[in-house]
């Protein structure tokens, strides 16, 4: 077969090379987010009472999660500057980045105005003690001024990486999260400022990140001789605002959607008791283990696949997944013999209760499927950023949210916490069996559209 036997295919082997080149920097650079997190978790966590790593953890996840549903930002940038690139338009690339700011601009702005409710409306929520409460709503209050330099360095980023450039991408997230870290250190452990040391560290890293941002965006355009600012009549021009709004809003229902999924794993794990919802936790964050890298993979494909269906090129773009497919698959391989070989001796660093690390010695095996059964879901998400077709996505989301995962629990639901984990199991399946089926079924003509 072509597509596990490339080492025979040498026409194939550039691709292989150039989608290496995207995603090995993109899955180095993912390294570094659990240990920022590691590192703002150690500072509080050695402050004198337990609120205050309370306080972060509940402040962070609110902000994270504003971000992360604006992910569409960094999504439907890269494949719109991808297929910029592959078909020569230096013009409309600066568009693209622009369109982006202004909107990641608006966004931030809105959510500037609106901050007292909306933190507010976030923390009831969240719940909590009194002093978690209060050390939230004050590392929040440092970090939504940061949203303005957070959206747009989504923007900045995936607009780097669908001009092919992940080496940049890579040191600007590396040098970003070293300027937090080295800021953690300094604002809680030396001068004191508890959580809101904490909070301004990660403002401060985000706008450096954006100004380092602009001034890779800067030297990019120098290379390749592109002018830095555009039309501004068409990055405003109705008519593309309103296809660009459509697509980030099926990126977005297609994020709602995953994030419903995720946070009814953690809900439904605390209902049935702490042992089972700390060990939930550890499994899920394997989970984040596995993404890093299969998300490396998918970053190529977005880039790839985008330049090749703006080079108006079909064949490079079933070049482009076939290479993507083929390491996809060595690295879900990897990942399951790594669980399978090594994962009961990282249960026991990540928790040393009894309980909990017997009980999820049950679901371990889980580890080892889930590489496999996942990995199809991640790809073809990057492959329909790269040929921004969201609806897609977003179609394959729901069906697999509301056809699948809530039914399936809804069946399973005596089972349990076995239950909930078929459930998820068989919503990433249906993820990457849809859009797999999808995309297999498109001539040519169909994916140049």
């Amino acid at each position: 077969m072509k597509l596990f036997q490339p080492w025979r295919e040498p026409s194939v082997w550039p691709e292989h090379r150039a989608l290496l080149a995207i995603s090995l920097p993109m899955i180095l650079s993912n390294i570094t987010v659990p240990l920022l997190g590691l590192v703002d978790t150690a500072v509080v966590g050695h402050l004198a009472d337990a609120y205050f790593l309370g306080g972060t953890a509940v402040g962070s996840m609110l902000i994270t999660l504003v971000l992360w549903l604006a992910g569409f930002l960094r999504m439907t940038t890269t494949g719109l500057a991808a297929q910029s690139y592959g078909g020569n338009q230096s013009d409309a690339a600066v568009v693209v980045l622009w369109r982006g700011i202004v909107v990641a601009g608006a966004i931030a702005l809105v959510m500037l105005l609106l901050q007292q409710p909306l933190i507010r409306m976030g923390l009831a929520l969240a719940g909590g003690s009194e002093e978690v409460q209060l050390y939230a709503e004050r590392y929040v209050q440092i970090r939504v001024w940061g949203f303005p330099a957070a959206l747009m360095n989504l923007v900045i980023l995936g607009w780097l990486l669908g001009m092919q450039k992940a080496r940049l991408v890579m040191w600007l997230l590396i040098l970003t999260n070293v300027i937090n870290i080295g800021l953690d250190l300094l604002f809680v452990p030396v001068f004191g400022w508890q959580v809101q040391g904490v909070a301004l560290a990660t403002l401060i890293a985000e706008y450096a990140a954006l100004g380092m941002g602009l001034w890779l965006v800067l030297v990019t355009c120098k290379a390749r001789g592109m002018r830095l600012l555009p039309n501004w009549a068409l990055v405003l021009d109705p008519i593309t605002l309103g296809h660009y709004g459509r697509l980030n809003r099926d990126v977005l229902i297609r994020t709602l959607c995953l994030e419903a999924v995720f946070a009814f794993m953690t809900f439904q794990g605390a209902r049935l008791g702490d042992t089972v919802v700390a060990a939930n936790a550890i499994l899920m964050g394997f989970l984040l283990l596995i993404s890093f890298g299969l998300d490396g993979i998918a970053y190529g494909a977005e880039a790839r696949v985008g330049m090749a269906k703006g080079a108006r090129n079909p064949s490079g773009i079933r070049m482009a997944t076939t290479a993507a497919l083929y390491w996809t698959g060595v690295f879900a391989l990897a990942y399951a013999l790594f669980f399978a070989l090594a994962g009961t001796g990282l249960l026991r660093m990540m928790s040393s209760v009894p309980s909990v690390v017997t009980f999820a010695q049950g679901y371990l095996w889980w580890m080892v499927a889930l590489p496999l059964i996942a990995c199809w879901c991640y790809l073809y998400d990057g492959i329909y950023i790269g040929l921004t077709r969201a609806s897609v996505m977003r179609n394959s989301m729901i069906l697999s949210t509301f056809g699948i995962f809530f039914p399936v629990w809804l069946l399973l639901s005596a089972w349990d916490n076995a239950g909930l984990w078929v459930a998820f199991s068989l919503f990433m399946a249906v993820r990457g069996l849809t859009l797999g089926w999808h995309y297999h079924r498109m001539n040519d003509d169909a994916l140049l559209q």
